[in-house]
């Protein structure tokens, strides 16, 4: 089987965030054919400019856009705040808008919160506008457990559904085994 090599992306800056810990306890299940990473902090990339943009891509927005474009699939987890996808995700999404390496990109969406559901559309919204293939959204049961990411990994109900996820972008990414490229 051929490696898939995901790309772990939280909406959320904190440590202790429920997002990141759902992003690490998929790592840690993830099977001997699925490598798991995360991009450098998303609070590395400077406010979306478009002057900017055209004048040249800083370094920290080459390096988020290679994180992308060599990702085979992208697992994406973000808080709601007031309604909306959190502003650090929102700018880094922005500085992939002029770029082609999201376009056609399997994409799944995990929530945290199952009532965070405006955000949550919000954001696949957002994905598929710049046209990545949402392959994916999985609401996750967390509200009220404090679980950091060993914990959400050794939950057998929390865990299936991290491994679904995972089943879902293995059979939508193209260049993989049993992978396919199939309407979203």
């Amino acid at each position: 089987m051929t490696l898939m090599k995901v790309l772990a992306v939280s909406g959320s800056l904190r440590e202790a965030s429920s997002n990141t810990s759902l992003l690490r306890a998929l790592a840690a299940l993830a099977p001997a054919d699925t490598a798991v990473r995360f991009p450098r902090p998303l609070d590395s990339l400077p406010f979306f400019n478009s002057d900017v943009e055209e004048a040249g891509l800083p370094p920290s927005v080459r390096a988020w856009r290679q994180d992308i474009g060599l990702a085979d699939a992208i697992v994406i987890s973000s808080p709601e705040y007031a309604h909306g996808v959190s502003g650090v995700l929102k700018n880094a999404l922005d500085w992939l808008v002029g770029g082609v390496e999201i376009n056609g990109k399997p994409v799944s969406v995990l929530n945290a919160r199952p009532q965070a559901s405006v955000a949550h559309g919000a954001l696949v919204e957002t994905l598929r506008v710049m046209g990545a293939r949402v392959v994916d959204q999985t609401a996750v049961p967390l509200t009220g457990r404090k679980l950091d990411h060993s914990g959400i990994a050794a939950d057998p109900e929390l865990a299936a559904l991290l491994q679904a996820v995972l089943s879902t972008l293995r059979q939508s990414t193209p260049d993989t085994a049993g992978g396919s490229a199939g309407p979203a």
